[in-house]
């Protein structure tokens, strides 16, 4: 008698230190959920970058692929060479995608279709003619410009007009205006090298919505 109910105490013992442990083990299970439910929106908000930003970066990569994708198709004696720039351009790109927090190789290509301008957008570019002087043939109304990512000296490039044309560029949101060459083929009508761009931007901004842009040579 005496060793059956010894028995059975020491398996009463076991059931019970059983349970705790179960008991434990689900609430650090559940606490440690919560954890992740508490920190996984702020690790997002950290990794979100600015979406003008993260546009116009994924503007100029789209511009550069596409230029990529027309060298291939019809390919020339220099198609290699400018291939192998366009491809160390994307490659800073995805760096600079990377360092403001967007999704890194995120692509978007802008309409090579000219948009009429949206109500009161032709009084402003009137505006900016008037201010900043020596005004041309305006073209590409409605397209936006980004940078190509390329170095070097201030200059364009255009899938509309050919190497040598001047072009002037004005940023209708802060007045500030370039005038560059074309030095090269793009996806676009008018893509601005990083110099020519760092003159004519908004600060953290990679891309001009509303830009003015003139032939004036």
């Amino acid at each position: 008698m005496s060793r059956r109910r010894t028995l059975g105490t020491k398996k009463k013992l076991a059931l019970l230190v059983s349970a705790a442990t179960v008991a434990g083990g689900g609430a650090f299970v559940m606490a440690n959920a919560s954890n992740a439910a508490q920190t996984a929106p702020n690790a997002q908000t950290r990794s979100a970058g600015d979406p003008s930003v993260c546009q116009g970066l994924a503007t100029a990569l789209g511009n550069n692929q596409r230029f990529i994708e027309g060298q291939r198709a019809a390919p020339d004696a220099q198609s290699e060479a400018r291939i192998a720039n366009r491809e160390a351009v994307i490659a800073e790109i995805e760096r600079k995608q990377e360092a403001s927090g967007c999704v890194v190789g995120e692509s978007a290509q802008d309409s090579p279709t000219a948009q009429p301008p949206q109500d009161g957008q032709e009084a402003e570019q009137d505006a900016g003619q008037e201010a900043g002087g020596g005004a041309g043939e305006q073209v590409c109304a409605g397209s936006t410009v980004t940078l190509s990512g390329e170095g070097g000296a201030p200059a364009a490039s255009s899938n509309q007009f050919p190497v040598g044309t001047r072009l002037k560029v004005t940023n209708l949101d802060n007045a500030k205006s370039t005038t560059v060459e074309v030095a090269s083929v793009s996806g676009s009508c008018v893509l601005l090298n990083n110099a020519a761009f760092e003159q004519v931007r908004e600060e953290g901004k990679f891309l001009i919505r509303r830009a003015l842009i003139e032939k004036v040579g």
